[in-house]
């Protein structure tokens, strides 16, 4: 059993710490927000009971993972001697070269320290700790509990034997690894961001509606989410910054749609504050509330 630490209890880090728990790993989920925590207490208990239900995994296993779980506002605390450190904060290179050179000071000295940037440099990143070789990406996918892809990231240090060692933490799991070099926007991120950058900009130029958008990627090519919808999930304030750093690495067939700026400067994030390309009363999509051209 390792000692895990998750920092960030958005969403991607209430998904992540929820499947460590369930691998049987002692983990602990780090916050500076105490009612973040709260919520994602609650977020993964209520997760854990859904697979009982739908007869996923028993009540036993259940109960165990969720005792294996717990909350800290301490990233030094829930660091000390951790054998896995996984951070999914903001995307903000100054604020995740904050967080891995804290935990490396306390972790374990064999201990890995994995991002889950979906665009930023792992070896920046990696370069603000005194062992670079320990750092890796792992990048998940949302909701976590469903998705079984995981990126690992080779940084410029990063050495054979923590890839080996991710695999080994992917297979646990039960999800699928595949092996990049550091490139920006990875594989996914890359291509989900063009995607969701040329859906805006159709959406802007009045080809279709948000709905027809999203039904023609999601029946004409066996998507389960449309990319709009996926972006209202992701966040578009995320989805921009993402762009933003694709558009300065890769040039301008990734410059971002201007619908996307003014949604963002509006607080028009998607799912998380219940407006984006659609409305979302109660966590659920109001039927018929996707913009269309002639509302932009």
């Amino acid at each position: 059993m390792a000692k895990v630490a998750v920092v960030g209890a958005g969403l991607m880090g209430v998904g992540i710490a929820h499947a460590f728990a369930s691998a049987g790993h002692d983990v602990r989920l780090v916050d500076v927000s105490s009612e973040q925590l709260a919520k994602a207490a609650k977020t993964v208990a209520g997760i854990l009971a859904d697979g009982v239900r739908l007869g996923k995994t028993d009540e036993a296993a259940a109960t165990a993972a969720l005792a294996r779980f717990a909350t800290s506002e301490s990233l030094t605390d829930s660091a000390m001697g951790a054998d896995l450190l996984v951070e999914t904060v903001s995307e903000n290179l100054a604020i995740k070269t904050e967080v891995v050179r804290k935990a490396e000071a306390v972790m374990a000295p064999t201990g890995l320290i994995a991002t889950n940037t979906s665009a930023l440099s792992v070896t920046e990143i990696a370069a603000a700790c005194q062992d670079p070789s320990r750092v890796i990406g792992m990048h998940f996918f949302n909701p976590v509990q469903k998705m079984k892809l995981v990126e690992l990231v080779r940084g410029l240090a990063t050495t054979d034997a923590a890839v080996a060692r991710c695999r080994d933490y992917v297979a646990q799991l039960g999800k699928t690894a595949i092996v990049v070099n550091e490139t920006p926007g990875l594989t996914t991120s890359r291509m989900s961001a063009m995607a969701g950058n040329e859906a805006m900009w159709m959406l802007q130029e009045g080809a279709a509606t948000a709905e027809d958008i999203d039904t023609a990627l999601r029946l004409g090519f066996n998507h389960p989410m449309g990319p709009l919808e996926l972006g209202d999930l992701t966040g578009w304030d995320t989805r921009l910054s993402v762009l933003h750093y694709l558009h300065s690495t890769l040039g301008d067939k990734f410059r971002p749609c201007p619908l996307i700026i003014k949604m963002v400067k509006a607080g028009r994030y998607g799912r998380k504050v219940g407006w984006g390309v659609y409305r979302y009363e109660n966590g659920l999509r109001v039927p018929g509330s996707g913009l269309r051209g002639s509302q932009l």
